[in-house]
């Protein structure tokens, strides 16, 4: 009992250090620290804030402009006067000094309505940004998504091959006894050494192939990581619709749909700025000022002191320019028009490759099917040939095509499943749903 004891403390420290050594880097973490570091959400980020800054009022010529000048100026010349009496003055050194101060405000009364529809038209840009800040943050989720699934494929491939050569490796043991005891020949020994190089080859290839996974995970995430750690290797299928249910959520909700639409919008709104140059525009100006001057002897006064309110309106009505502003509407007519076209083939390539992908995804979940089945039919033809090798009634041959058909399935079956999960993600992202469900 006392042993028992010591053992199952052994077991328990050693399990704690493993659970120590080895990080794992959940899908909800990894996800929390994309958003929060990856370069491309940083830089959508900052021009959405951009944007926002653009759509303010402060960039519409709404409010007024109010200016405030002054001035002081001084004049030290000789000066002389001769008046209509024939006599004159003359005096050196005449000094001359003027002040000046002023407030004045500029406002558009009336414009055309074009302040009003650039208002509107900066308002459409800015829904414009959030659209693009989204799509840029989905083609992230598929990234992330994409380089995390791939490394538990790669983790998965990794464990069947250190499995491969742990059971090469037993073999081969076994055949080193058998020929040190000469009940197998030497032939026997060197296919098995032969099958442990070709294993573990095999086994570096697919640490190789993880560590390079797992630095492209770190440049989507934004961090340097070590690559020591782990990832979730489970794979959870999403209930996905019917292919016209998938088709009707793309229309309402796919990014670059959206964005076309709002194109469009902006179109609309430039037709109408354009338009409204047809129209008169009326300003107000106003303005306070004081003016004082000190004058010398030779000036008719000796100082002049000012102070007042002046205001103006002025109106002006451009009624024809040449055919210039005729143009433009023109092409910015032609130019919705063009958005209307790329919004209808946008439409038609969305369906198109959303439904060769849904084809694809419902043959892949076929072929993970097939594959889960060959899984088993392998595995259960390699331990029953694995007991038979034990027993020496099938060759080392025999049962290395045993082993290498049961590490094939499980490798075909692996790569099947996360294949299919990649394809249901980018069925999420064609349909808009990408940022909404769980992975």
């Amino acid at each position: 009992m006392k042993f028992n004891k010591h053992y199952i403390l052994v077991l328990i420290c050693i399990t704690v250090l493993e659970g120590f050594s080895q990080e794992i880097l959940t899908k909800e973490d990894a996800l929390v620290i994309t958003l929060e570091n990856n370069f491309g959400i940083q830089i959508a980020k900052n021009n959405l804030e951009i944007a926002k800054n653009n759509s303010s009022i402060y960039n519409t010529r709404y409010l007024p402009s109010v200016a405030l000048s002054s001035g002081a100026n001084f004049r030290r010349d000789n000066q002389t006067i001769t008046r209509q009496d024939g006599s004159a003055t003359s005096i050196d050194a005449a000094i001359t000094k003027s002040y000046n101060s002023s407030v004045n405000l500029n406002y558009t009364l009336f414009d055309g309505l074009g302040r009003k529809y650039n208002y509107q038209q900066l308002k459409e840009t800015y829904n414009l940004s959030a659209l693009q800040a989204r799509e840029t943050i989905e083609n992230t989720y598929f990234q992330l998504f994409t380089a995390y699934f791939q490394i538990a494929r790669f983790s998965e491939n990794k464990n069947n091959l250190e499995e491969a050569l742990q059971i090469s490796k037993t073999r081969l043991q076994r055949a080193t006894y058998q020929y040190e005891y000469g009940q197998s020949t030497q032939l026997a020994l060197l296919n098995a050494k032969v099958d442990v190089n070709n294993d573990s080859i095999a086994l570096m290839s697919a640490v190789q192939l993880l560590s390079s996974a797992k630095r492209g995970l770190n440049f989507v995430l934004g961090v340097e990581k070590e690559l020591d750690y782990e990832v979730e290797t489970q794979v959870h299928f999403n209930s996905l619709l019917n292919f016209e249910d998938l088709h009707q959520k793309a229309l309402l909700q796919n990014t670059t749909l959206k964005q076309n639409e709002k194109n469009i919008a902006i179109s609309d709104f430039n037709i109408k700025i354009n338009k409204a140059n047809y129209l008169p525009s009326l300003g107000l100006n106003t303005s306070y000022g004081w003016n004082m001057s000190e004058n010398p002897a030779t000036s008719f006064l000796a100082g002049s002191t000012s102070n007042g309110l002046n205001a103006g309106l002025n109106l002006s009505w451009n009624l024809f320019d040449g055919g210039l502003n005729k143009t433009r509407v023109s092409n910015a007519k032609i130019a919705r028009e063009n958005q209307q076209i790329a919004l209808e083939q946008q439409k038609l390539n969305i369906k198109n490759t959303l439904k060769n992908t849904w084809d694809n995804y419902q043959n892949q979940l076929f072929i993970l099917q097939a594959q889960e089945a060959n899984v088993l039919t392998t595995k259960n033809n390699f331990e029953r040939t694995q007991a038979q090798y034990q027993l020496g009634q099938v060759t080392s041959i025999e049962f290395r095509q045993a082993q290498i058909n049961f590490i094939n399935s499980k490798t075909a079956f692996n790569n099947a499943k996360f294949d299919a999960k990649l394809i249901e993600i980018q069925l999420l992202q064609l349909s808009g749903d990408i940022l909404n469900v769980q992975f």
